[in-house]
């Protein structure tokens, strides 16, 4: 049997180009998130989940489960994490210009946020590998260099 379904994509906010997927067709609304990282409330903003003036009614939603166990109950948020790790790598680096600090990215992507944050906070341009990863991501430029010189790594290869 066929039928209709209007399929919208929504930013997940998990790494750059990531996607929820709204499904709505004669037999109902479904989300599929995969991996996702909402802020608190930006969910509430986004107009393509809504109807009007009110939250589309949605049937099923199909979540990532990674963390679903009790010991993470509370994930912190992300400006959590981002005080944390420049609380850490701040009051490393002023320790002397040798002290420097090598970010484990386990992924090539998902990380511009805390590298722009880190740049503009401490004022050090974060090393990186290659900048052609980002030619599609202008606003980072700005925060990562090639240049080994720098108090910040996120290469693959520290040396």
């Amino acid at each position: 049997q066929k039928e209709d379904i209007e399929v919208t994509l929504l930013p997940a906010g998990h790494c750059p180009g990531s996607v929820m997927f709204l499904f709505e067709g004669g037999n109902g609304t479904v989300l599929y998130t995969g991996d996702f990282r909402l802020a608190k409330g930006e969910a509430a903003r986004m107009e393509l989940l809504h109807s009007g003036t009110r939250v589309k009614d949605i049937q099923s939603v199909y979540l990532d489960t990674t963390f679903c166990d009790p010991k993470f109950y509370h994930i912190p948020s992300r400006e959590e994490c981002l005080n944390g790790i420049l609380e850490l790598v701040r009051s490393w680096t002023s320790l002397s210009h040798n002290h420097v600090v090598w970010l484990n990215c386990k992924a090539a992507y998902g990380y511009e946020y805390l590298f722009i944050n880190l740049s503009e906070e401490l004022g050090i341009k974060v090393h990186v590998n290659r900048l052609n990863m980002f030619r599609n991501m202008p606003e980072i430029l700005y925060h990562v260099t090639t240049d080994r010189c720098t108090q910040i790594h996120a290469c693959r290869h520290p040396r």
